[in-house]
């Protein structure tokens, strides 16, 4: 959305909120008046740098408040967010006219509203800090937060280039993601939009352009395929709505980035969001869908049978209709209620009604960050926990007993070992997904079961760092590598064959001073960059440097290496799933 223009007559004004939001109560309408007044009068002859009537800007997040339906107590705060910073304005004052409930949302988005993500400074982590609390406390302080933010980039024109695009970088880095966290998908599309229109303008007005001479087109394509839809639906006898959109200038932009192309030469630029009354109505339209158009494979996603942790709920198909990729999305009205509001629909007024209504408290978002406020991290890690982990895309994935955890996109194995314990993650060897060993430092898929196996005399090493994502992770490796600095040995001991009497040592020959550098067998096998791993030499076929290898996870001596060659490996029972890529670890020899 663009600038909006406001008369400044501010009668008018008021008059036409209300004719645009009319649940409101009657008492609540006087209340919001009363702010109304108040605002008008403390900032009398106030202008803005744009020469704007101070009052504006606030009435414009009100509206924006107003339009995800949060409560009266929402409203006010919007039109006073900023008061206590106008001469003669006291929160005894606020207390008494409004109530404290008003006057602590103020406080609390006043805490936040200073926050610069661009300059690591022990502001900014306590910037950060204090908006952890203020969700925690009454995340409406976090929604008229964004609700300012959206209004601010709409009226970004009006400041210079540098501060244009430091601001939208704070938006994609920050607010974006926080929007999408607390399911607010409106506001973070909007603000991703505007934050691309200052960052990359040649980008935005190239599929601006394209978006809007493709409109026709579009239109007589989407017209199609819904009256399809429509009518494969009336034969199975089910009520549905549908609506049909472009997708936003982000995502356009994203795919463009992802497939190297330019936006007229993507297709799957449309989407079709089909909505029914229950979640049966939902799987029975996706069959309906399917018998239509042709699925594509992998882009299939069941977000009501595992929601996102925003409590969004959708079923995701994409299909080949009429030569050309259509994303359809199928959910039920409440299921929409909420992915369009997230948490806001919390205050949805709606007398009697409670069933579509987010219960903020059950949300991870909130569990997670109410968690680090009582955890005494420092200002750097708390800043980079909320920007690389909270904010980051979850996956899903499930132990063996099928108990479901969620990790930040790009988390590997490790993680997840540190993420069910401290010891698990410590002692950790090697993983499954999906009963497949992978390497540690390979990064996990949604939905796979993952099975750690460990051995009690592996410790955490200064490479698994490397592949970590997460705060816990990162903090015990770093925190066990401390405490054991002392007993970690200054060269790696050589592994012995099972009959210990050889090993695996390459002795030294003598060189000349001419000669280039050897590379010479450390003594030690690797997975990846990982060596830290109880091996076992196959006496079988009695592998050395420099044999070709090939390893497998035993049930009881770590890895156990065997010749690429080997009979005996072979005819191992499912030795496929359990086979794992060794080779032998080199290191140059010095001059």
């Amino acid at each position: 959305m663009e600038e909006i223009v406001l008369p400044e007559n501010p009668d008018l004004l008021i008059t036409d909120f209300f004719k645009k939001f009319e649940s409101y109560t009657n008492d609540e309408k006087e209340k919001i008046k009363d702010a109304w007044a108040f605002l008008l009068e403390k900032t009398s002859g106030i202008t803005r740098q744009n020469g704007d009537a101070y009052y504006l800007h606030p009435y414009r997040v009100a509206l924006i408040i107003a339009e995800y339906k949060l409560d009266a107590d929402s409203v006010i705060t919007s039109l006073l967010h900023n008061i206590l910073s106008i001469e003669n304005v006291s929160e005894n004052e606020l207390d008494e006219k409004f109530g404290s409930t008003v006057l602590n949302l103020i406080k609390l988005e006043m805490k936040i509203s200073n926050i610069h993500v661009n300059t690591k400074t022990l502001n900014q982590a306590d910037a950060v800090r204090n908006m952890f609390f203020a969700i925690t406390d009454d995340i409406r302080a976090i929604i008229i937060k964004l609700a300012e933010r959206i209004d601010f980039m709409r009226n970004l024109k009006h400041l210079d280039e540098v501060t244009q695009k430091t601001v939208s970088q704070e938006i994609l880095d920050i607010w974006a993601p926080l929007a999408d966290r607390l399911g607010i998908q409106q506001g973070k599309n909007e603000l991703e939009d505007l934050s691309l229109k200052y960052l990359n303008p040649d980008a935005y007005q190239q599929i601006k352009s394209i978006v809007a001479s493709k409109k026709d087109e579009r239109a007589v394509y989407l017209e199609k395929t819904k009256q399809e839809i429509y009518k494969a639906a009336a034969k199975a006898g089910m009520d549905i709505s549908i609506t049909s959109r472009a997708k936003h200038f982000y995502s356009i932009y994203q795919k463009m980035r992802k497939r190297n192309k330019t936006a007229d030469e993507l297709y799957d630029l449309l989407a079709i969001r089909i909505l029914c009354s229950s979640n049966t109505d939902c799987y029975t339209l996706l069959g309906i869908v399917h018998n239509l158009w042709k699925p594509l494979e992998g882009r299939f996603k069941d977000y009501i049978a595992m929601p996102k942790e925003n409590g969004y709920q959708s079923l995701h198909t994409t299909v080949m209709a009429e030569g050309r990729p259509l994303e359809i999305q199928i959910r039920t009205n409440e299921m929409h209620n909420i992915a369009e509001h997230g948490v806001a629909s919390h205050w949805l007024y709606k007398k009697g009604s409670t069933n579509d209504k987010v219960d903020i408290k059950s949300l991870p978002l909130f569990n997670q960050l109410q968690k680090l406020c009582d955890e005494h991290i420092t200002d750097e890690a708390l800043f980079n926990e909320f920007k690389n982990n909270l904010l980051k895309d979850k996956i899903v994935v499930f132990t063996p007993n099928g108990d479901i955890k969620q990790l930040p996109t790009g988390a590997t194995a490790i993680d997840f070992a540190y993420s069910i314990h401290s010891k698990i993650g410590e002692t950790i060897i090697a993983a499954k997904a999906d009963g497949k060993i992978i390497p540690l430092s390979e990064p996990l898929q949604n939905t796979q079961i993952i099975e750690i196996i460990t051995n009690p005399q592996a410790h955490p090493t200064e490479n698994q760092l490397q592949y970590v994502t997460t705060y816990k992770a990162k903090q015990k490796i770093r925190s066990w590598l401390a405490s054991n600095a002392v007993e970690q040995p200054q060269k790696p001991a050589v592994p012995k064959t099972e009959d210990s009497s050889k090993d695996l040592h390459v002795h030294k020959r003598g060189k000349k001073k001419s000669e280039k550098p050897k590379i010479q067998h450390s003594g030690k096998v690797k997975i990846d960059d990982t060596t830290n791993f109880i091996i076992t030499l196959a006496g079988c076929c009695n592998p050395s440097y420099p044999d070709e290898i090939t390893g497998y996870v035993s049930r009881t001596r770590g890895i156990t290496i065997h010749k690429k060659t080997c009979s005996i490996y072979r005819r191992i029972p499912g030795i496929e799933l359990r086979s794992v890529k060794v080779e032998w670890e080199e290191l140059k020899e010095d001059e």
